[in-house]
């Protein structure tokens, strides 16, 4: 164990300095990294399938559940998307050295605000390799050093994508520290971060409940972090019906093992006996499982009925609770007691009720008329995503460049003292 702590120690040491180099490099610097990155996923793509390949067959092997395996998986369109992201990345403006807010005091001091990196990002991740890549190139494209600690069930994906990253950072003349992934399956590595606040400035985990507790319990600095994704699809009384059945069917079928997903459907009373059967039968090609709310079994024959911790359930998998609601009111009101401030949606054509839907839910992404799976770094142009925050502070939703830097104040005088 003395020798992980003092390898994770030499890499939080090469990390602060390496993001020293990064905060100086020039934007045309950092994205000539970032498209080399892209240039070589694609030209290794062959090797990081095969790694793929021997993560999920170990993976299966394991008995890993359904989920965590198709977390796991990546494919040919994986690593393109992988690829065009990384060049989303770095066509983006460059957050970094931004000022904004200027205003003159009357002392005539000129008062504003810079953009600057967080200084060195801790990753901690399961499953999803496609994980080491985002966090590498939004790191960098923000200015940050990154230290990585992927899952073992992804060791050999990560270890892969990692060798893709470090080729490009050594072409582009940066430091291989700027990204660091660890190379060892060691839990003692985890500690050893969580304790490393002297050269980690923010931990963000990526995985399990049981994950995410820990470092929220042990980190000694700042953590961006959410457990879970119990998201929900409202459907309102005015709802047009076929864009209904389409949003929650994408919402909750398009896949199943990410926090995006739909896990819970609510309906509004005066259109339920409409709009639930014609959902059943669609659920049903999908073998998808229903569970209702007594009001839901009324309309729905043949469905078990919901149990309260149903409500609070992430399922990552082809289970949905549904419950019949009085109306928005009551609506709201379950969203913001079960739900876990991820991605909520209302299906409406009626102003006032989206106008309230917006204010009210209390959620990272709030939705009118479009599936939860659009809750995304990628879909919301941010290139990538380093994690998605249910936190408030200091940053919400789909983590990208802009929420990997914070602001500091500037002062721009000509002489003045205070007296």
């Amino acid at each position: 164990m003395t020798d992980v702590v003092a390898l994770v120690r030499q890499y939080g040491e090469d990390a602060r300095a390496a993001s020293r180099v990064l905060a100086a490099a020039t934007n045309a610097q950092k994205n000539q990294a970032l498209l080399r990155m892209a240039e070589l996923l694609e030209a290794e793509q062959d090797n990081i399938l095969a790694a793929n390949d021997q993560d999920t067959a170990a993976a299966a092997a394991n008995g890993l559940d359904a989920a965590m395996v198709d977390r796991l998986r990546i494919s040919a369109k994986s690593i393109a998307q992988m690829a065009e992201g990384v060049r989303q990345v770095a066509a983006l403006a460059d957050p970094v050295g931004e000022m904004d807010d200027f205003k003159i005091l009357p002392n005539g001091l000129k008062l504003g605000k810079m953009r600057a990196p967080l200084g060195v990002v801790g990753m901690i991740y399961e499953s999803r390799p496609n994980v080491t890549i985002d966090a590498a190139v939004l790191c960098l494209k923000s200015g940050n050093a990154c230290l990585l600690r992927g899952g073992s069930e992804s060791f050999h994906s990560n270890q892969a994508i990692a060798k893709v990253i470090y080729q490009a950072l050594r072409e582009t003349g940066l430091p291989e520290a700027c990204v660091r992934l660890f190379e060892t399956t060691d839990r003692a590595a985890v500690g050893a971060m969580l304790a490393l606040n002297e050269f980690i400035d923010v931990i963000i985990p990526r995985g399990g409940k049981g994950l995410v507790k820990r470092i929220t319990e042990e980190a000694r600095m700042p953590v961006i972090k959410h457990l879970d994704g119990v998201c929900h699809v409202f459907i309102n009384r005015d709802a047009d019906l076929d864009m209904a059945v389409s949003i929650a069917m994408n919402a909750k079928t398009s896949r199943y093992g990410t926090c995006n997903t739909m896990e819970t459907l609510l309906v509004h009373q005066d259109i339920a006996a409409t709009v639930l059967p014609r959902l059943q039968a669609a659920y049903a090609t999908k073998e998808v499982e229903l569970r209702g709310c007594e009001r839901t079994q009324a309309v729905l024959n043949n469905i078990a009925a919901a149990t309260e911790e149903d409500w609070f359930t992430e399922y990552l998998a082809p289970i949905l609770s549904v419950r019949v609601v009085d109306g928005l009111d009551e609506a709201i009101a379950h969203i913001n007691h079960y739900g876990s401030h991820h991605t909520d949606s209302i299906v409406t054509n009626d102003y006032a009720d989206i106008q309230r839907f917006l204010r009210e839910v209390d959620s990272a992404s709030v939705m009118v008329n479009a599936s939860t799976r659009f809750a995304d770094g990628f879909e919301y142009g941010l290139g990538a995503e380093i994690g998605i925050s249910t936190d408030k502070i200091h940053v919400r939703g789909p983590v990208g460049l802009e929420g990997l830097t914070n602001q500091k104040w500037i002062v721009l005088g000509s002489g003045q003292v205070r007296v």
